[in-house]
């Protein structure tokens, strides 16, 4: 008897991949279809092994991502198949990593496989809610208006992070000038007044003192000094990608005074235009729930999300569900009764989505413009307090020559 790969969905749509002991694939596909399952794909695991799949598994742009669909898109929709268009798109694309992968698609898409389940195979190179999007296309049969749906989402949420990004342009730009200046202060302009006061023999400010020691350590030990601070960006980067570091980052997020709240509202508007954008392409409420809680890069409403999936799949409703975890604010929570009450939950999820993605923008302003200006101020207080420690003994000296 061969190992074979089967992928199926049982009643409730969950969809399951397991290996298998057959005969044959047909017989592979009458047994579970004799138990009530409905069989998607049924493939030698030889084969799948010796299929291999692309060497390189770097991430793809967003931007690229969202171009290659829309242009996919519009081939399917002039009534080309989804091999050729592959192969179309493939030669045509410019990025070596995202051609290798068009290619092992392509090939596996000839061998039989669905699209959803070929690039699935890609790995973490494709979100899960593009293959579940793809599964619930072709399940439906309706694949173009699902993955127009796919690229919607996928735009509003782009623009959306390019607008917060470019927000904090301005305060980091700040920051970096801060460091530059300081930067230059202590490894030029100290160490030429220490050089200056130590051919006065001059009695010295405590103050002044200080800042002499830390421009005569910088200038001695800098090499040290930039050691150890590699050391600790790659310590806290290495920190940051383990589960623990994520997870305790990720906490350290929601308690920030002003950010930790914002941050909220941002992952709440990326839960609510995911959900909607899955349950508006046909897939179930509780796959869209655990494909959404999968799709979120916040520990804390994943978790949040995957207990509300648990409960509506014992049969209480999704507010109630949510609400039961204690992290969606009121307002959503009314929202998705609402919707769940008059039967459009997908639109009042969009409605949910769009009411905080203007609040995160309108909150981020707020934020910015009180923020700015504190970096302002500390900027010239710090320069002040470094020129002055400076300049008082050569104002102590002016003093004493007068009298």
């Amino acid at each position: 008897m061969a190992e074979f790969l089967v992928k199926m969905a049982d009643e409730r749509g969950h969809v399951l991949q397991q290996v298998e002991n057959g005969v044959s694939e047909q017989e592979i596909k009458d047994r579970f279809a004799q138990q009530g399952f409905l069989v998607y794909s049924v493939k030698s695991s030889k084969g799948l092994l010796s299929m291999g799949g692309p060497r390189r598994k770097k991430p793809i742009k967003p931007d690229v991502f969202i171009v290659f669909n829309q242009q996919f898109l519009t081939l399917i929709k002039a009534g080309l198949p989804i091999i050729k268009s592959l192969n179309i798109l493939g030669k045509r694309q410019k990025d070596p990593n995202f051609k290798a992968i068009l290619e092992n698609v392509q090939e596996r898409v000839k061998s039989g496989e669905l699209l959803s389940e070929a690039f699935e195979a890609q790995g973490a190179i494709t979100s899960k809610i593009y293959t579940t999007t793809l599964l619930a296309g072709e399940r439906s049969g309706n694949l173009e208006e699902v993955l127009g749906r796919y690229i919607a989402f996928q735009r509003i949420a782009l623009s959306f992070r390019k607008k917060l990004i470019s927000s904090l342009w301005y305060p980091g730009l700040l920051i970096c000038a801060l460091t530059v200046m300081l930067t230059f202060l202590m490894t030029y302009v100290v160490p030429q007044f220490a050089d200056l006061y130590s051919t006065l023999n001059a009695k010295l400010p405590t103050v002044t003192l200080f800042m002499l020691s830390i421009g005569r350590v910088i200038q001695h030990d800098y090499l040290f000094i930039l050691g150890g601070i590699l050391a600790v960006v790659i310590a806290v980067t290495l920190w940051v990608r383990s589960e623990k570091g994520s997870k305790s980052l990720d906490a350290i997020r929601y308690k920030l005074p002003l950010f930790g709240p914002i941050w909220m509202k941002y992952q709440i508007a990326m839960f609510s235009r995911t959900l909607s954008t899955l349950l508006s392409g046909g897939l179930p409420l509780v796959p869209s729930l655990e494909t959404a809680s999968h799709s979120i890069n916040s520990f804390k409403i994943s978790s949040s999300v995957e207990h509300a999936s648990r409960r509506v799949r014992e049969g209480r409703s999704l507010s109630f569900s949510l609400e039961e975890t204690q992290f969606f604010p009121d307002l959503a929570i009314e929202m998705v009764e609402v919707g769940e009450s008059t039967g459009a939950l997908p639109s009042m999820l969009n409605s949910v989505a769009e009411f905080y993605e203007e609040d995160v923008q309108n909150s981020l302003a707020t934020a910015m413009q009180l923020i700015e200006p504190v970096i302002l101020i500390f900027m010239g207080i710090t320069v002040a307090f470094v020129l002055l420690s400076l300049y008082l003994p050569i104002f102590s000296l002016g003093a004493q020559v007068q009298q």
